[in-house]
């Protein structure tokens, strides 16, 4: 096949993008497809008189390492020659219609919040994972947790807050602070004081103008994947040290993660199944990967967010889930694609 892998952009999570689409890239190349791999915002800048040429040169296999903190986008910004503030660069759109798949490989907003696949959509261009509705939705963490609501599925008690509309209210301490659209923890804190909330609100209210306070849930951190509206098998996130933020997430080693999760096979069940839920109620396709905390007094499931594009990075959770199901990463990638595929049939 020819497919397009598009990754990069200029969200908070570049970095962790520009590894999920090397590394997919590469692992699709190994397989005998032909493969472009295109940064969003810079677009294809290799010269072509037909964009089906590009699939046909030998493209040369990259790694990108992700850093210990979010990239500096406005670094980023300067390097770009086109001058225009679209969040697309040059001949993105020709390039991925002359694919027979796009492989998106963003994450963050973006990427992940419908806008690209409507765009997409429109250009009838073919993607993997979930369409606009289903990105829009997940992506809002305020709109997630009514659908949870909803739908019967445990979550954190909350409040939304937008930037400036003061007093700021609270749900009492501790309690974890957030962007309301965000993703690899960036700008999430967890507080213990009005001293800290007001800073974790400072933080949080750089990246986004709503913000989510939540009860803090003490427990075991727990995730499942959901391929084709199935669960895969659950994995617990032990950090090493404070919580699993931006760094613990993607630094080798600062984190344990275990997979299958040493839970019994009724709590293994009960989460598989709210997954499955989570995944139908927030009208997902193709695959995403839902957070979980079983809380430690009473053992209940709270739901955190979805993730409707999630990391394929050499640390990323969704591969090794699939390794514990004996599937490789090559043919992960091939079966993202082929579940993907039958949004259009």
């Amino acid at each position: 096949m020819k497919i397009a892998v598009l990754c990069g952009g200029i969200s908070n999570e570049r970095d962790v993008s520009l590894s999920t689409g090397s590394g997919v890239a590469r692992a699709l190349r190994e397989r005998g497809h032909q493969v472009v791999l295109m940064d969003l915002y810079f677009g294809c800048e290799e010269p072509y008189s037909d964009p089906k040429e590009l699939y046909e040169r030998r493209q040369k296999n990259e790694t990108y390492r992700i850093y210990e903190e979010a990239p500096d986008l406005a670094a980023v910004k300067a390097r770009r020659k086109q001058g225009n503030d679209s969040l697309m660069g040059d001949n993105v759109i020709e390039v991925c219609r002359a694919a027979d798949i796009t492989f998106l490989a963003l994450h963050g907003d973006e990427g992940e919040n419908g806008k690209l696949q409507a765009a997409l959509d429109i250009a009838g261009v073919k993607y993997t994972g979930s369409g606009y509705l289903g990105s829009a939705i997940a992506m809002n963490k305020a709109l997630s947790k009514m659908l949870f609501r909803e739908n019967g599925v445990p979550t954190a008690p909350s409040v939304t807050l937008e930037k400036g509309k003061k007093p700021y209210k609270s749900v009492g301490f501790p309690c974890v602070v957030k962007p309301c659209s965000g993703g690899s923890s960036v700008g999430t804190s967890i507080v213990y004081s009005q001293a800290e909330y007001d800073a974790a609100l400072e933080m949080a209210f750089q990246y986004e103008r709503e913000v989510i306070v939540e009860q803090y849930i003490k427990g075991r951190e727990l995730q499942v994947g959901v391929l084709n509206g199935k669960a895969m098998p659950v994995i617990e996130i032990i950090p090493k040290q404070g919580f699993y933020d931006y760094k613990t997430k993607y630094q080798a080693g600062l984190a344990e993660e275990i997979c299958p999760a040493p839970i019994s096979a009724e709590d293994t069940d009960r989460i598989q199944r709210l997954a499955e839920q989570v995944n139908k109620a927030l009208m997902i396709d193709a695959y995403c990967r839902i957070d979980f905390i079983m809380a430690d007094d009473d053992k209940t499931i709270y739901c955190l967010e979805a993730n409707t594009l999630p990391g394929m990075t050499p640390t990323s959770l969704i591969p090794q889930m699939a390794a514990a199901e004996g599937m490789d990463f090559g043919t992960l990638c091939e079966k993202i694609i082929e579940v993907s595929l039958e949004k259009y049939q």
